[in-house]
């Protein structure tokens, strides 16, 4: 099976470049699912229902979230209502929506999805790696190909979280801080790992954001009001190649730009 997880969308720019490659990446990788984080979707930051529409047309196959999944209330109901779109399974109980589920993809294999988020720098939610090894080892009951999304600031807990569940998911991939990183491998256990897919958003502002803003926030430490940034778009990708028994064989980077 080969699985292509598509770096945080970011904004317009980042939903525009995905539907104009997404549909050639499809045939010509001859992939077999589509994932895609999307809490940044709508104008930068949260996911609704009209955006999440517009990314499953152009052929994403599953969302995942993160921290900023709950900017826009009215994700909640997207959630609850929507298999297709997931939230950090580790939120406390009650949180609306699900983090993992099994999806029956178009050949008729089954591919089962966790997303998880850190709590390194971020909120003290729930512990990510007792309850992500818990679910993987639900979900790799009922199909042996499970995708695990850990969205998360520090490179170490997610390097962490790759080894704690090596051998047990087919591969574990970083999301959340928006820059690809170059150190995707196949772990010993058969789990692909890369600490983070990147962005697909604006190549030119600063993690997506306009450039004169984040600038402001960092020279003054002020409040300032975030905004998409302008200009080219890159579109950052892996593509996981997974065997029958789950194993992932090989994990590759994507990047592509366009004006």
């Amino acid at each position: 099976m080969k699985v292509l997880f598509v770096g945080d969308v970011t904004g317009k720019p980042g939903r525009r470049i995905l539907a104009d490659r997404l549909p050639g990446l499809r045939r010509g990788l001859r992939l077999d699912a589509v994932i895609a984080n999307g809490e940044n979707a709508a104008g930068g930051m949260g996911l609704t229902s009209g955006v999440a529409a517009e990314l499953f047309a152009c052929g994403v196959d599953v969302l995942t979230g993160g921290n900023h999944i709950w900017q826009n209330r009215e994700a909640y109901d997207l959630l609850d209502t929507d298999p297709r779109v997931l939230r950090p399974a580790n939120y406390p109980p009650g949180a609306p929506g699900r983090g993992a589920a099994i999806f029956e993809i178009a050949s008729g294999a089954r591919l089962g999805v966790l997303n998880l988020q850190g709590r390194v720098f971020m909120a003290t939610i729930d512990d990510p790696f007792r309850i992500g090894r818990e679910l993987a080892e639900g979900l790799r009951a009922q199909t042996p190909v499970v995708v695990v999304d850990v969205h998360a600031e520090a490179t170490s807990e997610k390097v962490a979280l790759g080894w704690h569940l090596d051998g047990v998911v087919s591969a574990v991939v970083g999301t959340h801080t928006h820059v690809q990183t170059a150190d995707e491998r196949v772990l010993p256990g058969g789990t692909a790992y890369i600490t983070d897919v990147g962005m697909t958003g604006p190549r030119d502002g600063i993690i997506g954001m306009a450039r004169e803003t984040i600038l402001e926030r960092f020279l003054t430490q002020l409040p300032v009001r975030f905004e998409v940034a302008s200009g080219p778009a890159q579109l950052n990708a892996v593509v996981v190649t997974v065997a029958a028994d789950g194993r992932a064989t090989a994990i590759e980077r994507v990047q592509l730009t366009a004006d």
